[in-house]
């Protein structure tokens, strides 16, 4: 069919059915009722601002992404490009940014060693593999096929993800070294990471170890500068001068302590000085082979999957609470996916780390990834000449600590906190994918959890699987109008689709109860699930309660449950135990799991729109009805360039029965984040000059905060030691401790007491005013 064809086709529907083809355009690209114009006006100057950083991070990545994945640098920028300009216009959720991710190197790794055939077309047959993967997100959107989200274990995810953290650090640790690594195998690049270290190459090494201590010590450095740019910028930009200083412009070989080492230009990158020449096309020669299926496949299932999951994890970290259509998100990603297998880019999914850089600078709608597509293609276009000067070595250096961030330390003790099964199905999933592939990982994973849960529960074969798939879950609604979920037989993660879709039959503002007495096992990812619920239904006004997890039936049941209801004196660690006897001689009360319920008391802050809650423990707090004060540690999920990262802190929380100004004052060393004054135009929120020598405020009512704070608040706040941060919500001052950190017991005295004291100067003033 020709042009000319095509335009006869076109004409000879009728002008109603052109109107409604033209609608669902509008309609799939957000344009439709003017909603999406009506968005670029009102926060575009929050979005951009929100994209410049999203920018800075992504251009690093997607160039180390795709050179660690064997593709050519821009393969990486092409994708975030695409992602950011043409994804936006058809994906289902609203502030997530797209581009290529980490954890598809493994896969597109593995797509060029099974369609090599000894030519120079390898890559070409890859990008055909990678568009025939967007079509199959594709027709899984069309099919409904999201929901599978809710059917993959997190802790597998989590699994497979550590896995592909320390396959990126074994392959990249050699190209950081400058030392040379052919194995496939990961466990002999790790021992040779050892056994090679005589072949490092120390020109290459020290610009690594360089980008190490930016990456390490970036977070922590005071100077206004260092703040300007993210972390991996920096990387990139320190490099640089050493690149010069050794000339690897030239090959030629430096000596150093009786030897030499090859320097030259084939330690740097490579990008064409024209985008246009950067276009690869796929080459669609080994479609008719097995190899080039099953690659498509499992980069479809794998990009499905993490996006997936990624979208879900972004919904959590959404100020608006707004939920991603992630039937909608397949076909999005899938025609992005498709685009860039036709032109030579990588896979695109929705990007966590990226996505969480985005809310942290407050974007407001899905404009902002627009604008970081836009602003990447600007930056090719003007930064080429210097991104031929970036070395190898800096994008190596930001993978490795990537790979470390996904499998360090910290993620295994976080599984162990969450129970030992947990640990298990963790460590199992691990070391199945390092052994034999992320397919085998996410099947044999997934098995494992089911094998270990059907040991758990007692049950035989049959048994196991009739009571989770034929439970007789039900949901009930009584006469006055509330509601109430009987979760019976097994509820693990298999059952999740049928809980979800019951959970979206409730109505908003409802009442809702979920029992689980008669539950005879339930999955930790059941309960998450649960937990997210809860924080979704009270944002709409509905009130969620969970029942029937008593410590006799719970016993079995993963992480949460066991916490939440049942703490016994022996169980106590050291700071409990030294907290709940400081609580002794007070009228306070004292809990080291208080109810999950209440969490909304502290995520209503301006703190928590793009951080979430994991747990709040050890509350120490009053009696008094009237005005509810306690100190609690908090367990903050919070998420940069690096991988999500959890970290506990105490915080101070006092809330009024009664309106007060919303403000926020910070300690003046802590403000100087990129753009601080513009990045906050559109919260209506104004800085108050001449506040006080070490706090800067800003205020959402000048007037009003001015006559709150007097001078009594004012010199208690300025004369403490301790207070880093204060924040009004409108009915709550949240209160930080120094540096956000855990506070040590003998510092709870100048806490309470600086608590306390704000609380009774508040109250003191009501009064007056009242008198």
């Amino acid at each position: 069919m020709n042009s000319y064809e095509v335009w006869c086709f076109f004409r000879s529907f009728t002008d109603s059915q052109r109107q409604f083809n033209i609608n669902s355009i509008f309609e799939a690209m957000g344009l439709k009722s003017n909603k999406g114009w009506r968005d670029l006006k009102e926060h575009w100057r929050s979005d951009l601002i929100a994209a410049i950083s999203v920018a800075l991070v992504a251009l690093p990545l997607a160039l180390g992404i795709a050179v660690s994945a064997g593709a050519p640098p821009i393969s990486g920028l092409i994708a975030s490009i695409i992602g950011g300009l043409v994804t936006t216009f058809f994906r289902g959720s609203h502030i997530s940014i797209n581009g290529p991710t980490a954890g598809l190197i493994v896969v597109i790794l593995g797509a060029i060693a099974a369609l090599d055939d000894g030519s120079d077309r390898v890559l070409n047959y890859v990008f055909a593999a990678i568009l025939v993967a967007g079509a199959i997100q594709v027709a899984m959107g069309l099919l409904k096929l999201g929901r599978l989200a809710n059917m993959f274990h997190s802790t597998v995810i989590q699994g497979i993800l550590a896995a592909i953290g320390v396959i990126i650090f074994s392959r990249q640790i050699h190209v950081a070294m400058g030392s040379s690594e052919e194995s496939e195998n990961v466990f002999v690049n790790l021992v040779h990471v050892f056994t090679r270290l005589p072949e490092l190459n120390p020109f290459v090494t020290l610009i690594s170890v360089i980008g190490l201590l930016v990456l390490i010590f970036h977070s922590k450095i005071r100077l206004k500068i260092f703040q300007l740019l993210p972390a991996p910028m920096w990387v990139l930009i320190l490099s640089i001068p050493l690149v010069y200083a050794f000339n690897f412009f030239e090959p030629h070989t430096i000596d150093l302590a009786g030897k030499g080492f090859e320097v030259g230009p084939h330690l740097l990158i490579s990008i064409p000085d024209h985008i246009l020449d950067a276009i690869m096309f796929p080459d669609f020669s080994r479609i008719d082979s097995f190899a080039f299926w099953s690659s498509s496949f499992l980069i479809a299932a794998i990009a499905s999957i993490e996006s997936l999951a990624s979208a879900k994890a972004v919904d959590k970290l959404d100020p608006l609470r707004r939920k991603t259509d992630l039937n909608k998100d397949l076909i999005g990603v899938g025609i992005g996916t498709m685009l860039c297998g036709a032109i030579g880019g990588l896979p695109i999914i929705n990007v966590i780390v990226r996505s969480t850089v985005n809310i942290h600078n407050e974007a407001k709608t899905k404009w902002s990834n627009f604008f970081h597509g836009a602003l990447l293609l600007v930056f090719v276009f003007l930064l080429s000449p210097y991104i031929q000067q970036i070395p190898h070595a800096a994008l190596a250096i930001i993978l490795v600590f990537i790979g470390y961030k996904l499998a360090s330390p910290k993620v295994f003790k976080k599984f162990y906190n969450q129970g030992w099964q947990q640990l298990v199905f963790f460590v199992g999933t691990l070391l199945i994918t390092l052994q034999y592939g992320l397919m085998y990982g996410i099947i044999g994973g997934l098995a494992l959890v089911l094998l270990l849960q059907m040991v758990f529960s007692g049950l035989s074969l049959v048994s196991f699987y009739r009571g989770m798939i034929f439970s007789g879950t039900e949901l009930i609604k009584d006469n006055a109008g509330q509601y109430k979920l009987k979760v019976r037989g097994v509820a693990n993660f298999l059952s999740n689709m049928k809980l979800a879709s019951l959970l979206e039959e409730l109505p908003q503002g409802s009442k809702v109860q979920i029992d689980l007495a008669e539950a005879r096992l339930v999955d930790y990812s059941v309960l998450e699930d649960f937990h997210e619920f809860q924080r979704f239904h009270s944002d709409t006004g509905g009130e969620v309660e969970v029942s029937g997890l008593t410590p006799e039936n719970s016993s079995s049941n993963y992480e949460q449950a066991l916490k939440v209801i049942t703490s016994s004196e022996e169980d106590l660690t050291a700071r409990e135990v030294q907290l709940k006897e400081y609580t002794y001689t007070k009228d306070w009360h004292f809990l080291t799991h208080p109810k999950p319920d209440y969490n909304h008391f502290f995520e209503d802050f301006h703190f928590f729109q793009s951080r979430s809650i994991v747990d709040r423990l050890n509350s120490i707090f009053n009696k008094d009805e009237s005005v509810h004060w306690e100190i609690s540690d908090v367990q903050v999920e919070d998420n940069d360039y690096r991988s999500s990262e959890e970290h506990i802190t105490t915080m101070g929380l006092i809330r009024f029965p009664f309106e007060i100004p919303r403000f926020r004052i910070n300690k003046k060393r802590h403000i100087g984040r990129f753009l601080q004054f513009w990045k906050h135009q559109n919260d209506h929120f104004e800085t108050m000059h001449d506040f006080s020598q070490d706090f800067s405020i800003r205020a959402n009512d000048k007037p009003a905060t001015e006559e709150f704070i007097d001078e009594d608040i004012k010199s208690l706040i300025n004369e403490s030691s301790i207070v880093d941060h204060l924040e009004s919500n409108g009915k709550s001052i949240l209160i930080f401790i120094e540096d956000l950190k855990l506070a040590h017991v003998k510092d709870y005295d100048e806490i309470v007491d600086f608590t306390l004291k704000l609380k009774e100067l508040v109250m003191s003033k009501r009064m007056s005013a009242a008198g």
